[in-house]
């Protein structure tokens, strides 16, 4: 892979970012602002993608580890997925009233996961967690909301993380225990016993800024007996790994028994499509909690969204992004041992983070990204990355490379 530099990488970059600030607050927002990776190092705007490369708009390729945070599963602009949004393109793509390809996803849904009896769609995570929550407070009648500290569950005002703009009555009712903490657990069902209308959390923990955390057994079996017990509605947000780590959703992997579950980024492979399904049993409310945007019924999001979901079933995907995503981790941890470095990986392969061994202030693994950036690799040095089915065992080799020449250089700085 031919080296860049960011002496001849970053002309374009630079001047798009510097026009962006005036007309854009911050120039670039969110969790692709600059501030929020390596803002001397990451390309500021892309150009174009295929397969598992990206291009910026200085024209430098990178290996990319990021998949636009998620949504990339099966490689950029894979065939099959464009030619069915196609189609559907020819048709028209957004109309006053649903197209049927809405209904067909959603008997997809109820078909593919195995306690879901319905589905909603929206666009974003945010949209189908947020309006989880509505439901279970139709269903049960309650107030509270109990949370994992540090979890992640979209940008509105109940769970954002960000203090901008949020005030103390905005998270009144949301209460937090630690991951895998029954004590805590049981500690809030108990002080608010009564008021509970749901618990929401990730099939496993991936906090902003910390590696991968499985649950415990013991975990899985309290929160799902705990919540039979109490009448608590148990919203899964598998946002991040649905689709990644099992076709059926990543509670088939972990054990949890949601009423409802969420689903967004590798569901539409790009396309900007989530969906939210549920029990019989909360049919009825979900009815009842209006759902609705402008652009939801897009017919070209849903028809993608059917395609996708259809490949990673029938080319059995999370088998194969395992494989890669271990392939990558152990490649990582010999090419680090090699150099005298010890990194530890985590799972899931799928989505896989690395850490280094004492290393909490994230200095070395910001070094490590940065010297891989320089050659071309993108891996993100606070968020976990992503392996596509454009991840050839060839591109994985590639990426094993470039990090063990960043691990030998980090060695010589030692």
């Amino acid at each position: 892979m031919e080296q860049i530099t960011h002496s001849q990488a970053r002309t374009q970059s630079l001047s798009w970012y510097e026009r962006a600030t005036q007309v854009i607050p911050g120039g670039v927002y969110g969790h692709t602002s600059p501030a929020a990776s390596l803002p001397l190092t990451f390309p500021y705007y892309i150009n174009k993608a295929e397969g598992a490369y990206l291009w910026d708009v200085d024209g430098n390729r990178y290996l990319d580890f990021l998949c636009a945070y998620g949504p990339i599963i099966l490689g950029h602009q894979h065939p099959e997925v464009e030619q069915a949004a196609n189609r559907m393109r020819e048709s028209g793509g957004l109309f006053s009233h649903p197209h049927t390809i809405m209904v067909e996803l959603a008997e997809l849904l109820v078909q593919r996961i195995d306690f879901a009896d319905w589905s909603v769609f929206a666009k974003n995570g945010s949209d189908v967690t947020t309006w989880a929550i509505q439901v279970a407070r139709q269903h049960t009648g309650r107030r509270k909301v109990l949370v994992v500290k540090g979890a992640y569950h979209g940008v509105d005002a109940w769970t954002n993380p960000s203090p901008g703009g949020i005030i103390p009555e905005d998270r009144m009712h949301v209460h937090a225990f630690d991951w895998n903490d029954v004590d805590g657990l049981d500690h809030l069902l108990k002080k608010h016993a009564g008021d509970i209308a749901a618990l929401i959390l990730n099939p496993y923990h991936h906090p902003a800024f910390g590696t991968n955390v499985a649950p415990s057994n013991v975990f899985v079996e309290t929160v799902n007996r705990r919540c039979r017990e109490h009448g608590v509605v148990l919203v899964l947000d598998d946002i991040r790994a649905g689709f990644r780590i099992h076709s059926g959703g990543s509670h088939r992997i972990y054990g949890f028994k949601p009423d409802i579950a969420c689903y967004c980024k590798a569901m539409g492979n790009g396309y900007p499509v989530s969906a939210a399904v549920g029990t019989e049993a909360l049919k009825a409310a979900a009815g009842k909690v209006f759902l609705t945007g402008s652009y939801w019924n897009d017919g070209i999001a849903l028809a993608a969204a059917k395609k996708c979901l259809e490949i990673i079933e029938r080319d059995n995907v999370p088998a194969t992004l395992t494989r890669t995503g271990e392939r990558l981790i152990r490649g990582l941890e010999t090419a680090a041992a090699s150099h005298g470095i010890r990194i530890i990986g985590s799972e899931p392969f799928a989505a896989p983070m690395i850490a280094f061994d004492g290393d909490a202030d994230l200095r070395q693994m910001q070094r490590f990204s940065e010297l891989c950036a320089e050659e071309g690799v993108l891996f993100h040095p606070h968020h976990n990355w992503f392996v596509s089915l454009a991840h050839t065992d060839a591109v994985i080799d590639s990426a094993i490379e470039v990090a063990s020449r960043a691990f030998a250089h980090m060695a010589t700085e030692a």
